[in-house]
């Protein structure tokens, strides 16, 4: 390997941690009780988070703190304190979900690193670019990235890349799933998902779990990627046993070093599959052998496992080099040096040093000595031995004077050095906006109606024609082109279709993601964020604001009392109707019973009470959508403080288009079935 890199293990618990650093993790990653993205774990609590910061600083092992989750508001304060818990604990890194929180945190300690998290969507180089300007190092890419695309990002990204290598593959690309919280309450963006995805969803023909991913592996693939610019591999897995992290920690150790044994790939499966591994996305394959299921387990091999791998981490492994100076002269007490990590500790006997009468210690008998280290997370690298001739050192001596060493060693590691934090308080005054217009998305041009009486502005696919791009921008309504979320390699598209959409006269894009922003501003166009962007609360608004964009759609997780409370100078909407985009997918879920061909597009998944969700193939991704559509067109007094209100159009005919528009401009009650999303109930 030309680079060193680093392996990121998982640290749902005290134990797991251990067992992450006792096999020879660089770097661990834990969450306190909140604001993290796997709350259900048992985590850690600021005592813990300490403690566990200080025991991984002993065995030069880095710590990043989760905060990748959404906040609102009102979550600010405890979100803040938790960051400056991290600070004092002298945590090397936090990793981030939310624009505002990120913004909070740079502000109020400079000098805390800031990785930006896979929760963030970024996939593309104008993206990552976008993120070092937010004040980030390192970005977690998406799993739906090929090697391809991973390699051409590593030419050219400036700031570090992480990538996850082995655990867990969601359906959705992560920060752009909403199922758990649509289908519940409990909001993936908020650490609490549900996981539903894993239930039976059938397409036609399927597997009949067609949402169900097998978890990824690319362990046999570290070298190459190591070679290639990748500073992180990161295991997947806070969810998970000590054991299960134990097992991904060795086989990248193993892979890393150039021999994955039979018995480190077997424990693997055993540990954790469903259905044996994938590398799909990686390879771009993206077919029915992506898919699985948790089988049961082997039980009886499984507890086989369970002993071997426990006997991994029961105890201090010797992962730490340590250099020994020994010096003794004769009348003068023996000095031991220690140094490691950059930490030096010298110690003096009590005793000093006298002629023998008989047997005289030699260098060999010293060297031996201090070579015993066990029990201890070191292992002696380089001795230098300085001995006059003649002495009598008794064993004893130097053996206690080793541990009195490593002990200090050990202490001098553990201690941090605490970042300086100063949060400034900031007052939030609701912006204030009366009488919004209507704003029309369309999924295709078929869907528009002849009449667009009451719209204000609509949302045309970023793909459509030139021509009609031009009819469009002279018309009397005002047109936008709509970015799709899933850019991945496909930036120099994506820039083409702008420049000729601002050829035609189109000055707005919608996008759904950092990428997206980072594409259209590039291209001089006003920016509108758009669904997936996840705007939560006000600092996030001000900060887009201050990177160009011209407005924003809140996030469809928030109450109507929440998205009124939000300040910032910036026009902003709420999803006021259509069909929720719940997944979006880089493996087709339609893919597994048809064939693209044969497909169409479109088509559905069905669950296990019959309901259908919406397929729906878009610019290379496909697009899970919500089996009934929001409307709050008879709750619009309710409404407050925004500047429009959003009908998203999906599957709907150009008349039922215009149907819902002329009922929401009346008022009038829902036809049908609906939801009213997440307006009342909110989510976890």
């Amino acid at each position: 390997m030309k680079n060193k890199v680093e392996i990121l293990a998982p640290a749902g618990s005290p134990e797991a941690l251990k067992a992450a650093v006792r096999c020879g993790a660089d770097a661990v990653y834990f969450g306190t009780k909140t604001f993290n993205a796997r709350r259900t774990a048992k985590n850690f609590d600021f005592d813990e988070m300490a403690e566990a910061a200080a025991y991984c600083r002993g065995r030069g092992v880095k710590v990043y703190i989760t905060l990748n989750t959404l906040a609102g508001d009102k979550d600010f304060t405890e979100a803040l304190a938790v960051a400056e818990r991290a600070c004092a604990a002298g945590a090397d890194a936090l990793i981030l979900q939310d624009l505002g929180l990120a913004a909070a945190v740079r502000e109020a300690a400079p000098g805390m690193k800031l990785h930006a998290s896979t929760q963030m969507s970024v996939q593309t180089l104008k993206g990552i670019e976008l993120l070092e300007k937010l004040g980030f190092s390192r970005i977690v890419l998406p799993r739906e990235l090929s090697r391809e695309e991973v390699l051409a990002l590593t030419e050219d990204a400036p700031i570090e890349l992480e990538m996850f290598v082995h655990g867990a593959q969601c359906m959705s690309v992560s920060g752009q799933c909403y199922m758990s919280a649509a289908l519940g309450t409990r909001s993936a963006n908020r650490g609490m998902c549900a996981a539903p995805c894993r239930l039976p969803f059938s397409a036609p023909g399927g597997t009949g779990f067609d949402l169900s991913l097998k978890d990824l592996s690319l362990i046999k693939h570290l070298p190459f990627l190591a070679e290639r610019g990748i500073t992180s591999f990161k295991i997947e897995g806070r969810l998970k046993r000590p054991e299960y992290v134990a097992a991904a920690v060795v086989a990248c150790r193993e892979a890393l070093e150039g021999e994955l044994t039979r018995e480190s790939r077997s424990n693997l499966e055993m540990m954790f599959s469903r259905e044996g591994f994938s590398d799909g996305h990686c390879l771009s394959e993206r077919g029915r052998g992506m898919f699985g299921v948790r089988q049961k387990d082997d039980e009886p091999a499984f507890e086989s496992a369970l002993s071997e791998l426990q006997n991994l981490y029961g105890q201090e492994n010797p992962l730490l080099p340590v250099d020994f100076v020994f010096t003794a002269k004769s009348g003068e007490p023996p000095e031991l040096s220690a140094h490691a990590n950059g930490k030096r500790v010298s110690v003096r006997s009590e005793e000093v040093a006298q002629q023998a009468q008989k047997k005289s210690a030699s260098p060999g008998v010293v060297e031996e000595a201090l070579k015993k280290c066990g029990g201890t997370q070191f292992f002696a690298r380089n001795i230098d031995i300085n001995l006059q001739e003649g002495l009598y050192l008794p064993l004893s001596l130097i053996n206690a004077l080793r541990r009195e060493a490593l002990n200090g060693l050990n202490a001098l590691l553990k201690e941090g050095k605490s970042i300086p934090f100063s949060p400034s308080s900031e007052t939030v005054t609701e912006h204030a906006a009366n009488n919004p217009v209507l704003y029309a998305r369309f999924s295709n041009l078929s869907q528009i109606p002849e009449s667009l009486d009451n719209i204000e502005c609509i949302w045309l696919p970023l793909s459509t024609d030139e021509n009609t791009l031009k009819t469009f921008a002279e018309g009397s309504v005002k047109a936008a082109v709509e970015l799709p979320r899933g850019i991945f390699g496909g930036s120099d598209g994506i820039r083409k279709l702008l420049k000729r959409a601002k050829a035609a006269g189109i000055k707005t894009a919608v996008a759904g993601t950092l990428d997206g922003v980072a594409l259209a501003l590039g291209e001089g166009f006003e920016v509108l964020a758009g669904p997936g962007t996840n705007i939560f609360n006000t600092r996030s608004i001000k900060t887009l604001s201050r990177e160009g964009v011209t407005a924003v759609l809140v996030s469809t997780e928030m109450t109507l009392k929440q998205s009124a409370a939000l300040g910032g100078d910036l026009p902003r909407g709420i999803f006021a109707y259509g069909r929720l985009p719940l997944m979006l997918t880089r493996a087709c879920p339609l893919n597994n019973g048809k064939k693209c061909a044969d497909c169409g597009g479109s088509g559905a998944l069905r669950d296990r009470m019959g309901i259908e969700f919406p397929v729906i193939c878009e610019a290379g991704c496909s697009v899970v959508y919500n089996s009934r559509p929001v409307y709050l067109g008879d709750k619009k007094e309710e409404i407050k403080n925004m500047d429009f209100l959003l009908l998203y159009f999906t599957t709907e005919s150009r008349e039922e288009a215009g149907l819902v528009i002329k009922d929401f401009s009346a008022g009038v009650p829902p036809r049908g079935e609906f939801t009213r999303g997440a307006a009342y109930r909110g989510v976890e």
